[in-house]
């Protein structure tokens, strides 16, 4: 009883971490396309271009973040590093932004794609490690901190949109003060149940650089780099620039971004409410067949906007996110659990699940924002579905089945395992 009060405690402080940090994730990634179109007059092949600069930049801090987290474990200092840097975000596109986008637009590009990349692009696989880390030692479920990721994407859809309509600045004061909430929680709430800490394996002292660079010789690392690229990299691209496609749906500006203010409460209301069973679910089914199936839905929901007549069947296939993120992000903590060496969990995951995924966000957003003015979204859309549909199929048949009890979809002495042997 008292072991379980104690997880019990030592859960509370990770739902806030994740709330914290999403809240700024969905609010730059949902307004920053409108920001920079109104407030900062970027085409989009300019703003394509920023985002472009933030997946490649994040090409360097990935791999560093993937090694650097597996040795430093459950010690905080990369993790407040990424918390702190936050806070500058509101004064950077208060202060900085405009000016350097009057000298050169290229310039602006760079020092956004270095700033944003470092904090989201690069940081996020620092959080999503360090949390599902702590889920092992402490144990509970990782999907159930993160619905507080998913809170925080109901929060900013409703409080972000309305400060725009206000302020378009104000968005990036608000990421600043989540940003401090961040640092404080993760310096004086984040508790580590270090009795359990080898459950997230203690790489400190035995991890070297011999090991890590044996993750590159696992031909299922490639196939999962893959499928995140053709994936989960093109989801990410599709929401880049959605609310200037959406827009087009309505007779003004404003009414279309009130409306897409609250679809993507709907959305992540929905995303909210299946993280409680989605660990169950994917338990039952194999986290990689939850990856394919978040494939799958993805390909659906891209093709469905871009033939939808209305924008209320936009906002049908938009509301198909809510199931395709939780899917994804159980499926993915479990999946590396089981299928790869623990010790190397932070660096398959920066590698195969991000620095992968920016390589093609690299590539796509700057092609998709060149195809947004030449061919237009509708087009553009619909040659994203169909490279998703392609990939998943791929990774429907080359993808390897994960261990279930490594991975947690079922208990040690469960007489329902099937091991697999590892590569």
């Amino acid at each position: 009883m008292d072991a379980k009060k104690s997880e019990s405690k030592n859960f509370w402080g990770f739902p806030i971490t994740h709330f914290s940090y999403f809240f700024i994730w969905a609010t730059v990634y949902g307004y920053l396309t409108l920001w920079m179109e109104q407030v900062g007059h970027l085409n989009g092949t300019e703003s394509g271009a920023v985002f472009s600069m933030m997946a490649g930049i994040s090409l360097i801090f990935q791999p560093i973040f993937g090694v650097v987290s597996d040795k430093l474990l459950f010690r905080k200092t990369l993790i407040l590093t990424i918390s702190v840097v936050a806070i500058f975000i509101g004064p950077f596109f208060q202060w900085a932004f405009l000016p350097l986008m009057h000298i050169n637009a290229a310039l602006v590009a760079i020092v956004t794609g270095i700033f944003l990349s470092f904090i989201l692009n690069g940081g996020v696989s620092v959080i999503e490690q360090y949390v599902q880390r702590a889920s092992l030692a402490n144990k509970f479920e990782y999907a159930h901190s993160r619905v507080g990721g998913s809170v925080a994407g109901i929060v900013a859809s409703l409080i972000a949109g309305r400060l725009f309509l206000w302020s378009p600045n104000s968005i990036f004061w608000a990421c600043s003060i989540a940003a401090v909430i961040l640092t404080g929680f993760l310096l004086f709430s984040d508790k580590i149940n270090m009795e359990n800490a080898d459950a997230a394996g203690d790489t400190s002292d035995s991890l070297d650089w011999k090991t890590v660079v044996s993750v590159f010789k696992i031909k299922n690392l490639w196939v999962l780099a893959i499928f995140y690229m053709g994936a989960s990299a093109i989801f990410d691209v599709f929401d880049q620039q959605f609310i200037i496609f959406f827009k087009t749906f309505f007779h003004t500006a404003a009414q279309g971004t009130l409306v897409y203010s609250y679809m993507t409460s709907g959305q992540t209301a929905i995303e909210f409410l299946l993280m409680f069973p989605m660990p169950w679910i994917i338990n039952k089914i194999g986290s990689r067949n939850g990856l394919i199936a978040y494939g799958f839905l993805t390909c659906i929901r891209i093709l469905g906007s871009a033939l939808a007549p209305s924008w209320g069947w936009v906002v049908f296939f938009r509301l198909i996110a809510g199931l395709e993120m939780p899917l994804l992000l159980t499926s993915i903590m479990k999946y590396i659990a089981g299928a790869f060496d623990i010790r190397l969990y932070a660096t398959v995951y920066a590698l195969a699940s991000n620095f992968a995924k920016q390589i093609s966000v690299f590539i796509f957003s700057s092609v998709a924002g060149k195809l947004y003015d030449v061919i237009g979204y509708q087009h553009t859309y619909v040659i994203m579905g169909i490279v998703v549909f392609v990939i998943t199929l791929f990774a429907a048949f080359a993808l390897k089945k994960e261990d279930p009890v490594q991975a947690g979809e079922v208990a040690a002495d469960s007489g329902d395992v099937s091991a697999v042997k590892k590569e």
